[in-house]
């Protein structure tokens, strides 16, 4: 049994508390794309922790957590993260990292802070954590495998070969007078060499293996579908694709392996960054909804950065479980809108003067404005409600006219922060 945990909106949706959640009954829990750039948080027994790279499934004992080859692996990141969690208390978590996952070297990181600078006013609102060179690299077939850090003859060449392209590009694009060094990074990364051989495996056979053994596997997103390269608010996205459907490319599974697809998407909408975001609010309005969203607020769990704040889009949702091929949805932090008398959704876009409930390209979904419909609120706390016929019944009202909205069957909705704030749902359609 395989199952996919995505995100149906611009990431944040709550993902990480889901593969903590339902990883209790697998046996692998795989991230198949994206970095370090983005984090899952998590409120458990043993505290509240914010990952960002290695799989949610790590507080189980019971889970091997793999890192797949579609992950931009940032070895210093997880060096850090993977002590983080040992010191926390958490038992020594089994790991394996994918042979075939490509490393996220520091000038990744230096030229994706001085495009940003280069671009100003119009940079992308880049987390600066070296993904998009990082994806850039590996289509232009220089970049770093794992398994690559362990041949001194390869790995000397590449970085000989890198560091020609890249000091070019420093002094002559970006005009800085810094020179990379090819022997301190070859030092760099030959110094993880004896912390990461015993946890490097190839993941492909493993899984594989796996297969054949019907042992249960979690395929952990990270971000949202609207992020998706293709299929999102291009240029405004990531450099990976986060749908459930790239999980057979970057964790190396046979396509048509994936049994089950569980999209999360928000009661209401955030969003870090820029590009489109049709459903947006501003000032004080925005300012309570993400002091109360969340735990802790709607900051970004990798840079802190208030994240935008908007209604649930209707419209942006629904694409979004139609790209994962949702075959149930999360819906989740309903609890945060217990404060509202009324709470508008965005139902369709006004382009032009036209309306639509299909999501656009960018150059017209720059022009829409939103149509919202209005329902009424519960006004009072939730989070301590187990049962779904418990919820009032303005919220109850709520989750079905979402549903009827995004036209998949809602089946779980989390009220709060923590594991054990999840409601289970009949759908209704």
């Amino acid at each position: 049994m395989i199952t996919a945990i995505v995100g149906g909106n611009w990431g944040d949706e709550g993902k990480g508390k889901m593969v903590d959640l339902l990883a209790e009954n697998c046996d692998i829990v795989v991230r198949f794309q994206g970095g370090a750039n983005a984090g899952h948080t998590i409120i458990n027994q043993y505290g509240k922790f914010a990952l960002h790279l290695i799989p949610s499934g790590v507080f189980h004992t019971n889970i091997t957590n793999v890192i797949g080859q579609g992950v931009a692996f940032d070895i210093e990141a997880f060096h850090k993260e993977y002590h983080y969690l040992i010191e926390n208390g958490i038992k020594q978590p089994k790991i394996i990292i994918s042979d075939r996952a490509q490393i996220v070297m520091p000038y990744h990181k230096l030229l994706d802070a001085l495009e940003e600078e280069r671009l100003g006013k119009n940079s992308f609102g880049s987390t600066k954590s070296g993904i998009a060179p990082f994806y850039s690299d590996k289509c232009l077939k220089i970049g770093i495998q794992v398994g690559e850090i362990f041949d001194d003859e390869i790995l000397k060449q590449r970085l000989e070969n890198i560091c020609n392209i890249k000091n070019v590009i420093i002094k002559e694009l970006y005009k800085k007078d810094i020179v990379l060094d090819p022997q301190e990074l070859y030092a760099q990364l030959v110094s993880y060499r004896d912390e990461l051989k015993p946890l490097i495996e190839n993941v492909t056979t493993f899984l594989s293996n796996a297969i054949k053994e019907n042992k249960k596997i979690l395929l952990e997103g990270q971000l949202g579908a609207l992020r998706d390269t293709d299929n999102g608010i291009y240029p405004f996205v990531t450099s990976s694709s986060p749908l459930a459907g790239f999980a057979t490319v970057g964790a190396g599974i046979p396509a048509g392996k994936i049994d089950e697809v569980i999209t999360v998407v928000k009661a209401y909408s955030s969003c870090v960054g820029a590009g489109a975001f049709v459903s947006e609010i501003f000032d004080e309005e925005a300012h309570e909804l993400r002091e109360r969203g969340g735990d802790g607020g709607e900051y970004g769990a990798t840079t802190g950065r208030p994240r935008r704040m908007g209604y649930f889009d209707a419209v942006a949702s629904k694409y979004g479980c139609m790209l994962q091929g949702s075959t149930q949805v999360v819906l989740s932090l309903l609890d945060v809108l217990g404060y509202l008398d009324k709470i508008p959704v965005c139902v369709a876009y006004n382009i032009d003067g036209k309306l639509t409930t299909d999501f656009p390209v960018t150059p017209q979904l720059n022009k829409a404005t939103p149509v919202y419909e209005y329902l009424d609120g519960w006004n009072c706390p939730i989070s301590h409600i187990t049962k779904y016929d418990d919820l009032p019944t303005n919220a109850k009202k709520y989750v079905d006219f979402i549903e009827q909205q995004i036209g998949y069957p809602i089946t779980l909705i989390s009220n709060g922060a923590k594991r054990e704030n999840i409601i289970k749902r009949i759908p209704k359609i």
